[in-house]
């Protein structure tokens, strides 16, 4: 009983602290971009990661790879939730790829705008066209990008096919791409289905009875000797398989 309300204490306090901090990132992001770059990013980061506290979930990285991890790179994950949108940017320091629909977000929407997240209508191929240039240029810049290669939150299954826009981006710039798998232990409470809106997300985050999120790192993939992007995407998709065969079947 005094954990429980221990526990519900410290949700209200970090809850809190979250509230006071969007307030400023909101107002802070309406100042022309000139006063908001290159640092709002990194408060956007901070953000994100009392997000993860509020909800919460107990996020854990874990560091598969055998060799150093490249400066720069495209990381890609699979798409099972709500929470890796907030929990990427919470753990790597990347601008990353969302829907258009997130920017009608009420307050989170404008800090993503600021923030430089990247945005596409997925069914719209001048808005996918469009994405991939500001992600190069993103690369080309020295950031990093992430994205979701499943085209959408499609559930806790790997889909059938990889979209393969972050190959092509990999093997035109040369920057390779970082997979994380990431495994919900409640994978039911976490997978995010119809009709559930994102606030009924956030309840099942915060009452679930494994709170326990593992975004698992593995060794970067190097784009060299690769000349088609959908073969490149269908490789790296079998290694997803691999991994969901591990530690979700």
């Amino acid at each position: 009983m005094l954990a429980l309300v221990l526990k519900i204490l410290w949700l209200v306090w970090s809850w809190f602290e979250l509230a006071i901090f969007t307030l400023f990132l909101y107002l802070w992001a309406w100042l022309p971009t000139r006063l908001t770059r290159p640092y709002f990013h990194q408060f956007f980061r901070i953000w994100c990661a009392m997000f993860v506290r509020a909800l919460g979930v107990d996020l854990r990285l874990h560091q598969k790879y055998r060799n150093p991890l490249p400066k720069q790179f495209i990381l890609i994950a699979n798409h099972p939730s709500a929470f890796e949108d907030v929990g990427i940017p919470a753990l790597f320091d990347v601008y990353p790829l969302a829907k258009e629909g997130v920017k009608r977000w009420w307050l989170a929407g404008r800090i993503n705008v600021a923030a430089g997240t990247i945005f596409v209508k997925r069914q719209d191929r001048e808005s996918r066209r469009d994405a991939v240039e500001l992600m190069v240029d993103k690369l080309k810049q020295g950031h990093n990008i992430a994205l979701f290669p499943e085209g959408g939150c499609l559930g806790k299954r790997i889909n059938d096919t990889f979209q393969a826009g972050a190959f092509d981006i990999s093997m035109r710039t040369g920057i390779p791409i970082i997979p994380v798998f990431l495994n919900y232990e409640a994978q039911d409470v976490f997978e995010w289905t119809a009709p559930h809106t994102l606030l009924d997300k956030m309840w099942h985050f915060m009452s679930s009875p494994n709170d326990r999120a593992n975004f698992i790192v593995y060794d970067a993939i190097s784009p060299e000797g690769q000349t088609d992007k959908f073969k490149f995407a269908e490789e790296v998709r079998q290694k997803y398989l691999i991994w969901q065969e591990k530690y979700l079947d």
